[in-house]
């Protein structure tokens, strides 16, 4: 089944290399940069059972997971383990681990007593704890620094401590941990494993996705370049798609945005975040027809904060079709305002005479007004005032905006179209 070129040596074997290399390596510090979907966690989880079952095992084990549903579901990756390996364990659900500071954990017992605690990114909730630490998706965490800071002490006593992670932009611990192995003769003694989407395949990965996808999945027919270049084409953009499966961070110094700072303001994936609750509106509107979408951004104030409740694409629509969409918006709205530059003239004109030209405002996009409206968002992140969607898309709209200076000393803000 499938086209893959890539055989492993033995097809036979759960493991492919990378992940084995990972699983056999005793390392007390460990750390895995990697593309993104190819099986850490899954093959971390067979580790973790196989060390916690043992009726000599010491201690307890902790995982540390970006948010509830990962966490969620790497537990269920460690009951799989142990119905394969035929192990008695109870998923005991989500239970408190620290009742004054509301900390919770979903818990795997095993018949010597031992567990695997599952828990989501609160560094804090890591203080205290003995035993092996597995912190998952590492650079994604809202302080990655903090996390490593509260959770290396618990393992003085024995276990190893296992970071697993894509990249997060270039000034992210993580990324600084990364350097320190490869620049710095490698202070802490980490074992570093780097695995990228191409040394994922070279080692037999699409063959053994072919082997679980069904018979008419479009994946079946492509070989490793066919799948590497579908992947790719799927990318926000090339920065991250670089950054998601080739393990190569994004420059924040180019950027106007760190990625640390975008996730920062980033809702949970699991938070319904489109729901008014009758505080201010605000809109913004960034008018396209052809070759451009007509964006439109909603916000609520409540108290100090700006909380993003709607982000609406338009493309391809003529305009009396936008204005049905736009309209009841700007009328709900506090306050709005329109890109009034080149084709938004006439928007902001029709907007003005039907809601008021002191409801309804025009931005024309000139260097200043761009350089008066960057650095408000950026500190707004920074002060955690501003909540926006967990999107991949956003995250490369707003990474592609660079401030840079022009040779008379002038800043000037730059995007690329990202779609």
């Amino acid at each position: 089944m499938g086209n893959a070129r890539a055989v492993p040596a033995n097809p036979s074997a759960i493991f492919l290399p990378y992940q084995d290399a990972w699983i056999r390596d005793r390392s007390r510090l460990k750390l895995m940069e990697k593309s993104r979907q190819i099986g850490l966690s899954w093959s971390t989880a067979y580790a973790q059972v196989s060390r916690v079952a043992l009726v000599g095992a010491r201690f307890d084990e902790w995982v540390s997971s970006r948010d509830e549903i990962q966490s969620r579901l790497y537990l269920e990756d460690c009951k799989l383990w142990a119905r394969i390996a035929d192990v008695v364990a109870r998923d005991l659900g989500e239970v408190v681990i620290d009742s004054d500071q509301k900390h919770s954990a979903y818990v795997l017992a095993f018949p010597n007593g031992k567990r695997i605690h599952s828990m989501s990114s609160n560094p804090d909730a890591q203080a205290g704890k003995r035993g092996s630490r597995v912190l998952d998706e590492f650079a994604l965490h809202p302080d990655p620094r903090k996390l490593w800071t509260i959770a290396y002490p618990g393992i003085t006593w024995g276990g190893q401590m296992e970071v697993i992670s894509t990249h997060r932009g270039s000034h992210n611990f993580f990324n600084q941990l990364v350097r320190e192995i490869k620049e710095s003769g490698n202070p802490k003694k980490i074992s570093l494993h780097s695995v990228t989407l191409e040394n994922a395949l070279d080692q037999g990965f699409l063959w053994k996705l072919q082997q679980n996808l069904a018979a008419d999945d479009e994946r079946q027919e492509m070989d490793e370049a066919t799948y590497f270049d579908w992947v790719k084409s799927g990318a926000a953009d090339e920065e991250s798609f670089l950054q998601e499966y080739m393990c190569r961070p994004a420059d924040d110094d180019a950027a106007f945005l760190e990625y640390d700072l975008i996730a920062s303001a980033e809702y949970g994936r699991e938070v319904p975040w489109e729901t008014l609750e009758g505080g201010e509106i605000y809109v913004g509107v960034d008018i396209g027809r052809k070759h451009d979408l007509t964006v439109i951004w909603v916000l609520e104030r409540l108290g100090d904060v700006l909380y993003t409740r709607a982000v609406i694409r338009l493309r391809n629509m003529s305009k009396p079709d936008q204005e049905k969409v736009l309209w009841p918006w700007l009328e709900r709205a506090n306050r709005s305002s329109l890109d009034s530059t080149g084709l938004g003239i006439g928007w902001t004109d029709d907007a003005q005479a039907k809601f008021g030209p002191y409801k309804v405002e025009g931005v024309n996009f000139t260097a200043q007004s761009k350089e008066a409206l960057a650095y408000p968002v950026r500190s707004r992140m920074e002060e955690r005032r501003l909540r926006i969607p967990y999107s991949g898309p956003i995250r490369a709209s707003l990474r592609s905006v660079t401030k840079q200076v022009t040779a008379a000393g002038n800043i000037r803000f730059t995007a690329e179209r990202t779609g």
